[in-house]
């Protein structure tokens, strides 16, 4: 049988976590039963959520398992299948990623279409985090014309979508924030922002207050911390803030305080709403249907940060998390 490559989680972190949380495991490849396809992974996510089930306490998703294999967001090619409606040789999404092949139900496997757009941009622009970006600008927070709208880690995977989006939908100015001049840079000329905030030159009040004198309607919070206290001070009345992430707190070992400044969106009858993509799984026909003929034309622009092979996907989960990624983070297998 083919060798299969699997990546464990070894131990859980405590803080950053490291590659020695990690480890490389080989197998058989298991055949698939009744009702089940075999997959040839042939791209993989790595998503700032994941480090969440790397601690051993119940959530919206369980941790992972010592000891197991990892799982995730994949695109792959059947190459076995003993399921109705999924032959060999469709691609296919699913969510038991960080391994070469996976055995699953054919019901757990959506067939894409890959004539609309490439593979890989299912797991990016056509997959949750593109949808994540327009459920966060139509459902959760919406947009109105003529708002000044505010994206926090804006050249990433959905920060890179909402800002473009944001325009679509009838923004008048869009100010995003990243780390560092080149990224603050790519989102001006790249990805449509009107004007950028690289939060490690200088106050970030200072900086948002330079780029939206007159505050802001829409806040897409992926970073929490200083930002979301900097949005909720910045806030208009009537503002709305969607609570995407928090990727500054998720290394602490303590609880995260939370903005001093939280009373203000009762003064201001403002809205903070958390949002987790899993319930707006039923806007992603939709989202797709709007989206690729954009990427194809060339008007929704996309970057992806690629790591090759399997070994090297713990490597792209840490970086992603120290943001040396633009655009989404993918592990090319």
């Amino acid at each position: 049988m083919t060798e299969n490559r699997e990546i464990h989680l070894a131990a859980y972190p405590v803080g950053e976590p490291t590659l020695e949380n990690f480890t490389l495991v080989r197998g058989d490849v298991p055949e698939p039963a009744e009702g089940q396809i075999l997959v040839r992974n042939t791209w993989m996510s790595v998503d700032p959520y994941m480090r969440g089930r790397m601690r051993n306490v119940e959530s919206y998703l369980p941790p992972f398992a010592l000891g197991a294999p990892m799982d995730g967001s994949a695109v792959g090619e059947v190459v076995s299948s003993r399921a109705e409606g999924v032959p060999v040789g469709a691609t296919v999404t699913h969510f038991l990623g960080w391994r070469e092949y996976a055995v699953l139900n054919g019901a757990a496997a959506t067939v894409i279409d890959t004539t609309l757009a490439p593979a890989e941009a299912y797991l990016g622009p056509l997959g949750t985090t593109g949808l994540t970006a327009y459920a966060a600008l139509t459902e959760v927070a919406p947009v109105r014309a003529g708002d000044v709208v505010f994206v926090s880690a804006a050249a990433g995977a959905v920060g890179s979508i909402a800002g473009q989006l944001a325009r679509t939908l009838g923004a008048a100015r869009v100010i995003g924030s990243a780390g560092g001049p080149a990224k603050a840079e790519k989102l001006v000329t790249t990805f449509g922002y009107d004007a950028a905030i690289d939060y490690r030159a200088g106050s970030l009040a200072d900086q948002l207050a330079a780029a939206a004198p007159d505050g802001i309607d829409v806040y897409v919070d992926n970073v929490g911390g200083d930002h979301l206290v900097t949005a909720i001070d910045a806030l208009r009345p009537g503002g709305r803030i969607a609570m995407v992430g928090a990727i500054s707190g998720y290394h602490a070992t303590d609880p995260v305080p939370g903005p001093a400044n939280l009373f203000q969106l009762a003064a201001k009858d403002a809205t903070l709403r958390g949002m987790l993509v899993n319930s707006y799984f039923h806007l992603l026909p939709e989202w797709i249907g709007k989206a690729a003929p954009r990427l194809a034309d060339g008007t929704l622009r996309t970057e992806y940060t690629v790591a090759d092979g399997l070994d090297q996907a713990p490597t792209a989960f840490l970086d992603m998390m120290r943001g040396a990624n633009v655009g989404k983070m993918l592990v090319r297998l």
